[in-house]
């Protein structure tokens, strides 16, 4: 599966397709490739002001590739490019767990390398673990594009070293190795790095998707049980937001999927498929996220806030569960579900041994949680409500007692255990 990289043309090739000469009739505020000039140099009369305007050629790769770590799999070590020198990045616990295969793949395929082993959880996500694969990348003597940087491990580590892939040297090409199933069917197959800053999850960060991205779920053998249920919260918000078909699969498969780490056959491949499917069909159009209107991100209005207030309590899924289990009574008291829809999610994220609600969802910490994603959304609230199941809306208009409301109808289902509080609808659809 593709989707738009820049490191797969030459520059060269870029700038044959959007060269044009000088212009001076150029339409202020219309783009059109090329660079055009106030004025006419050419002719004499004196350039006052220039409009540049190019396009960038881009393509990436997302694919499934069982036993990449197979000796005979020549997959990793030609991923991005030729065979040649590679940096590792891979993170501590799957070092401890894989290092040695990693060894033995390494060394049978003739790849020159040097191992960079880094601890990477959120609270350690942040620009001093960029640092650390920035110096490793000068001190192994990387060159700038034919010796692509590979990242094995969970979101946390392939977010670091693609946000220090984008900064050296400007652009670094990298190849992720997603260990984690939040990294198969999100992290890990989109075009975004970050890091968090201050009490922010995520605020600094670049647009830079891996040039090659290989999926194996043998890596989900080894993940403990919570770290399945993490996961499975994002595939949870893509059937939830745009596909009832996987939400059914959910619903019949997903406590075989938590129990049996995706290794049993069956319903796996075709889960894990439609939600990778489902993520980039939706990144690809808005990669670079020029609209704010993004239905994947559903769950993550006021999950970022709660997530790093209650670190290192919640993992990111979980975090993202809490928000949609609000956001799915909020739908419900506009009449965009219905009382048995609403019984169906919360029922599914209860059965997915997911939370549904924590004590930092009161009204001040909600409604900092919004404000934030407000300036975030470039002033507006752009909220992902589910739609019946497997469909999205956007709104702009909730306030205060709306939210404090659901919250509270949300937690007095949880506490109660009964679902007397939901089956009122609000006045507004």
């Amino acid at each position: 599966m593709s989707v738009p990289h820049p490191q797969h043309r030459p520059a060269a090739d870029a700038t044959r397709a959007t060269a044009a000469p000088v212009r001076s009739d150029a339409t202020p505020g219309v783009h059109v490739p090329g660079l055009h000039a106030t004025g006419d140099p050419v002719n004499g009369a004196p350039a006052t002001g220039w409009t540049v305007a190019t396009a960038l050629p881009v393509s990436y790769r997302v694919r499934f590739t069982p036993g990449v770590l197979d000796p005979g799999n020549p997959a990793l070590a030609r991923a991005g490019g030729p065979p040649g020198r590679r940096l590792v990045v891979v993170d501590a616990r799957v070092h401890q767990l894989h290092g040695h295969r990693l060894r033995r793949y390494l060394e049978a395929q003739g790849v020159e390398h040097e191992t960079h082993v880094l601890l990477a959880h959120e609270q350690v996500k942040t620009m001093d673990a960029v640092f650390r694969v920035a110096d490793r990348m000068d001190s192994f003597g990387i060159s700038r594009r034919g010796e692509p940087v590979i990242a094995i491990g969970g979101g946390v580590l392939t977010d670091v070293v693609g946000l220090a892939c984008s900064l050296y040297r400007r652009s670094t090409p990298f190849v992720r190795v997603p260990t984690t199933l939040i990294g198969l069917v999100d992290a890990g197959v989109g075009a975004k790095t970050g890091v968090n800053h201050g009490r922010h999850k995520n605020r600094l960060g670049s647009y830079h998707p891996a040039v090659d991205t290989l999926l194996d779920p043998a890596f989900l053998a080894t993940l403990e049980r919570r770290h399945i249920g993490n996961g499975l919260a994002e595939i949870l918000k893509v059937a939830l937001i745009k596909d009832e078909g996987l939400f059914r699969l959910l619903e019949r498969h997903g406590r075989t999927l938590l129990d049996t780490n995706f290794q049993s056959p069956g319903a796996g491949p075709a889960v894990l498929g439609r939600a990778v499917h489902g993520m980039l069909q939706e990144l690809q159009p808005n990669l670079w996220e020029h609209r704010l209107e993004r239905l994947m991100d559903y769950g993550h209005s006021f999950s970022p806030t709660v997530e790093m207030r209650a670190l290192p309590e919640l993992l990111h899924g979980e975090a993202v569960c809490v928000d949609m289990a609000l956001t799915t009574v909020v739908a419900r008291r506009r009449g965009l579900l219905d009382a048995g829809q609403t019984k169906r999610v919360l029922r599914l994220m209860r059965r997915l041994e997911l939370p549904v609600w924590h004590p930092l969802m009161e009204p001040v910490t909600l409604g900092e949680a919004l404000a934030d994603t407000v300036r975030h959304r470039d002033g507006r609230q752009r909220l992902p409500l589910p739609r019946g199941i497997g469909a999205g809306v956007f709104v702009d208009d909730l306030d205060a007692p709306e939210l404090a409301d659901a919250a509270a109808r949300l937690r007095t289902w949880t506490t109660a255990g009964a679902t007397a509080a939901l089956r009122g609808s609000g006045t507004r659809a």
